[in-house]
């Protein structure tokens, strides 16, 4: 690990106001770099879009047990996340991103050799781990590299990272595909069953994004906490001005108060138990998965073969979806700096609810036919349409807006705990959805994105009466920050 490459006691080179010619990219490619973590996130969980069917016939699985495998990942994603913020505040943000390259390349090595549900099962596990590890430490230390004016941008780089994962997954879950004798079922050229191909890729970005931790420097936050002054100094005046990194180690060790290690308890409160803005961050999180997201992308190549497409045209289709994701986070990205947080969350609440309501009309009137919603031409293009602009509605606003939140909202104190408890209750929620899906789908589509509905109403009433902005706040002036409705 290389703390302090790159600067001086002396200080880089300057520009205008004393900073560093090269801050800002200096800043994006730190943020870029941990944001790797956010790739192999989105990569490892959709992956196995393009093997439910094969995995189904080849292990012999029902609905439920097929639900379970898919979601087994998100346990010990719940778990990951859970143990990050305490293993970051004790061994550095760096080091925990090195571990989770490590576990991410395991588990697609193990996969990939797996002979039956329950060894699949264990080695999707070891994933979660790695995907629940990255999902906090990415936008942790993303946060405290970032100035101010660009957090937001530099925080939606997570999530951009994130859904260039999943399409990255899909397009080589379709590529992988195409060369083999028989789909994903079928033997790759190479040797092997596709399916097994899938799942080995992701061996090759873990290895990268192990590769690149080793040079990034450490967290000036962690580095202040630890006592090591200097470090964190030169590390800030890779970022800004000798002045303006001595003003903001003199904020930190001010926000920090104390050197003894965070305790869950620190994040009690007298509201149902924990603070105010811990429950906002919970909810966040929850929220952002019970609109159902993950559905379309662990199922949607299933999804569109049981309405009518092949098994092609429905892996094209997810790859379209994957995207438009893409674009819209990147319009997230030039937005949430400039007009906050508050607006794009309620835009995509409202936007969710519209577009999943429509889905909810198209699956619940389609004629059933073999036990499966058959939609007739009108009504899958208006689906198509309709699960295209949900998206859009949740990839500018609650996809990335979320986790620059959750990496920002807390106070320097609590900030890894609490983002901690957040990302475990967000894959706790999401191995729900997940789990539940093929069974409320079994029901009807209808009645399963009717729920999804349900909830994005919810949560734009939520964001409405509950949600805080947190648009140009200096993380050493979050312990300031106010829960609407709360004096």
């Amino acid at each position: 690990m290389t703390e302090s490459s790159g600067a001086t006691p002396a200080g880089p080179a300057t520009g205008d106001g004393g900073r560093p010619a090269h801050s800002a990219a200096t800043a994006a490619l730190l943020a870029g770099a941990a944001a790797l973590g956010g790739f192999l996130f989105g990569y490892d969980t959709s992956v196995i879009n393009g093997t439910v069917d094969a995995l189904q016939t080849q292990f012999h699985l029902n609905s439920v047990v097929v639900g379970f495998v898919v979601s087994a990942a998100l346990l010990g994603c719940a778990v990951g996340a859970w143990f990050a913020g305490p293993l970051a505040d004790r061994f550095g943000r760096v080091r925990v991103m090195q571990i989770a390259a490590l576990l991410f390349f395991i588990s697609a090595i193990g996969s990939s050799l797996a002979f039956n549900a329950i060894d699949l099962t264990f080695w999707r596990v070891i994933g979660g781990l790695a995907i629940g590890t990255a999902s906090v430490i990415a936008p942790a230390y993303i946060a405290e590299i970032a100035p101010a004016s660009m957090r937001g941008r530099l925080g939606s780089l997570q999530q951009l990272a994130v859904v260039i994962g999943i399409f990255a997954a899909l397009v080589a879950d379709y590529v992988i595909a195409q060369v083999s004798d028989g789909g994903a079922s079928g033997r790759f050229p190479l040797g092997g069953t596709a399916w097994r191909w899938m799942f080995a890729s992701a061996a090759l970005p873990a290895l990268v994004y192990g590769v690149v931790a080793t040079t990034i420097p450490e967290s000036p936050r962690y580095l202040v906490k630890k006592q090591q002054i200097a470090k964190a100094r030169q590390v800030l005046m890779r970022l800004m001005g000798r002045g303006e990194a001595d003003l903001k180690i003199s904020q930190i060790v001010k926000s920090l108060r104390t050197d003894r290690p965070v305790r869950l308890s620190d994040l009690k409160g007298t509201r149902l138990g924990l603070q105010p803005i811990v429950w906002v961050g919970i909810l966040l999180s929850v929220f952002q998965q019970f609109v159902g997201i993950n559905v379309i992308f662990y199922y949607s190549s299933t999804l569109w073969q049981s309405v009518g497409f092949s098994e092609d045209d429905a892996m094209l289709t997810s790859v379209i979806t994957s995207v438009t994701n893409i674009v819209t986070t990147l319009i997230a990205i030039a937005l949430v700096d400039k007009i906050g947080r508050r607006p794009l969350l309620l835009f995509g609440a409202a936007g969710m609810t519209v577009t999943l309501a429509v889905m909810t009309v198209c699956f619940a009137t389609a004629p059933i036919v073999d036990g499966d919603p058959k939609l007739g031409d009108t009504a899958g293009l208006l689906a198509l349409i309709a699960a295209n602009l949900y998206v859009v509605a949740f990839g500018a606003t609650w996809g990335p807006v979320v986790w620059v939140m959750l990496g920002e909202m807390f106070n320097n104190w609590i900030r890894t705990s609490a983002l901690a408890v957040a990302a475990a209750a967000q894959w706790i929620a999401n191995w729900l959805i997940t789990t539940l899906f093929p069974g409320m789908a079994d029901i009807s589509l209808g009645f399963a994105y009717g729920t999804y509905a349900v909830f994005a109403a919810i949560a734009f009433v939520f964001v409405l009466r509950a949600v805080p902005e947190t648009k140009g706040r200096e993380l050493e002036d979050m312990d300031d920050l106010k829960v609407p409705g709360r004096s």
